[in-house]
C-alpha cells in the first residue's frame, strides 16, 4: 500500500494530474499493487483566499507520505516568487530532496529542433543538486533602494551536500546500464573555489567505480553540445544553478515542456515528482493542455517505489502515443483533448 500525496496546484496543474491519476488506477490494477491518496489544495488559489502558502503542518504530512505527485505551481493574480519559493523550495528543502533528477529522452514521432538529431542520439539525464547553490538563499542587501545599493548572492557547496549528490549520480550511471559514462558540468576556470570542490569530491567518488567512465566539460560547452552532439551524453551531474539552466535547454531537444517531466529526490525519504511545463494559466479549463509530461512524471513516481515493470508500461504507453497517435504535443495542436490523452494511455497500459 503506497501512500502518495497529490498536489494538483495551479492552473492546467489539476488537468493533467486528473490524467495521470487514471493512469495510475489503470497500471496499478495490471501490475496489482495498491495506493491511497490524500489531496492537499496548496497553490495560488487558496494563498489570495487564505493569504497561506503552506503551513508547517502540510511539511510534517508530507512526511507520512511515500511520493508525492505535484501538478503546477503559479498564479497570474500571485506574485512571482511567493508560490515558487513557499512551496516548491520549501517542499525540496524541508523533505531535503536533495536531488533533481531529470531524463531528456526524445521518443519517436516527437520534432527536436535540432537537425539530423532523433531518438537515438538525444537520451540522457541530468543529475542535478536541488538544495544548495545560490538557490540556498544566502546573501542580502546594502543600502537598498540606493545610488550605493549593492546585492550579494552566495552559491553554498558543502561537501556533504556535493558528494551525496555526486555518488548519487554514480550510483545511477551505473543503474542505468547505458554507457556508463558520468559528465561533471561545471565552471572549474571561473568558479575557482565552488567547483574546485565539486571536481575533487568528483575524482575521489570516481575511484569507487571502475566501471563507470567519467569526463568534464564546462557548462557553456555542454550548453553547445547538448545542440551539436547529444548524443555523446549518457549522465550530467552539476550544481543547481547551472543544472536549472541545462535542464531547460534539454526539454527544447526533447520535444518540449509538454513531455519533460522529473524528480525530486530524497533518496532515504519523501521524493516529489512533477511534469515542467509549468501552470500555464492562458490554457486553464480548457481540455488542452498536453498531460504526457504529468503522466511521464508519475512512470518517474511509480520507478522510485520499485515499481519498474509499471513504469515500463507507461513509458511503453506514451512512446505509442507519440509515434502512432497523436498529431502534436503543443496545446491544442495533438488531435485529442487532454481527457482523451489520458483515456488512450489509461486503456494502452493495459495492454
Amino acid at each position: 500500500m503506497y501512500k502518495i500525496g497529490v498536489m494538483p496546484g495551479d492552473g492546467t496543474g489539476p488537468e493533467v494530474v486528473r490524467e495521470a491519476l487514471k493512469v495510475l488506477e489503470s497500471v496499478s490494477e495490471v501490475e496489482n499493487f495498491k495506493y491511497e491518496l490524500t489531496h492537499y489544495d496548496f497553490g495560488g488559489d487558496r494563498y489570495i483566499a487564505t493569504g497561506e502558502v503552506l503551513p508547517d503542518s502540510a511539511i510534517d504530512e508530507f512526511r507520512l507520505q511515500d511520493v508525492i505527485l505535484l501538478g503546477a505551481i503559479g498564479h497570474p493574480d500571485v506574485k512571482p516568487g511567493i508560490l515558487e519559493k513557499g512551496i516548491l523550495l520549501r517542499t525540496r528543502f524541508e523533505l531535503d530532496q536533495y536531488i533533481n533528477l531529470r531524463p531528456v529522452k526524445l521518443y519517436p514521432g516527437v520534432y527536436t529542433p535540432i537537425k539530423d538529431k532523433g531518438p537515438d542520439e538525444i537520451d540522457f539525464v541530468v543529475v542535478r543538486e536541488n538544495t544548495e547553490g545560490l538557490y540556498a538563499g544566502a546573501g542580502g542587501f546594502l543600502k537598498k533602494g540606493t545610488a550605493d545599493e549593492v546585492a550579494v548572492q552566495e552559491s553554498i557547496n558543502t561537501r556533504k551536500g556535493v558528494e551525496r549528490c555526486i555518488r548519487f549520480a554514480f550510483e545511477y550511471t551505473r543503474e542505468r546500464n547505458m554507457r556508463k559514462n558520468l559528465t561533471l558540468c561545471g565552471k572549474t576556470n571561473v568558479l575557482t573555489y565552488a567547483f574546485d570542490l565539486w571536481e575533487r569530491a568528483f575524482n575521489e567518488v570516481a575511484t569507487e567505480y571502475a566501471d563507470v567512465t567519467t569526463d568534464y566539460a564546462h557548462v557553456d560547452a555542454i550548453c553547445m553540445w547538448f545542440v551539436k552532439n547529444p548524443e555523446w551524453f549518457d549522465v550530467i551531474v552539476t550544481d543547481n544553478m547551472f543544472g536549472d539552466i541545462i535542464t531547460d535547454l534539454g526539454a527544447m531537444i526533447q520535444g518540449g515542456m509538454g513531455i519533460a517531466a522529473g524528480g525530486n529526490i530524497n533518496p532515504e525519504g519523501v521524493s516529489m515528482f512533477e511534469p515542467i511545463g509549468g501552470s500555464a494559466p492562458k490554457y486553464t479549463g480548457m481540455n488542452i493542455i498536453n498531460p504526457l509530461a504529468a503522466i511521464s512524471a508519475l512512470q518517474l513516481l511509480l520507478e522510485n517505489l520499485g515499481e519498474k515493470a509499471a513504469g515500463a508500461r507507461i513509458e511503453k504507453a506514451v512512446i505509442t502515443m507519440t509515434g502512432e497517435k497523436l498529431k502534436g504535443l503543443a496545446a491544442g495542436k495533438m488531435g485529442y483533448s487532454t481527457s482523451e490523452v489520458g483515456d488512450m494511455v489509461a486503456e494502452l497500459v493495459k495492454r
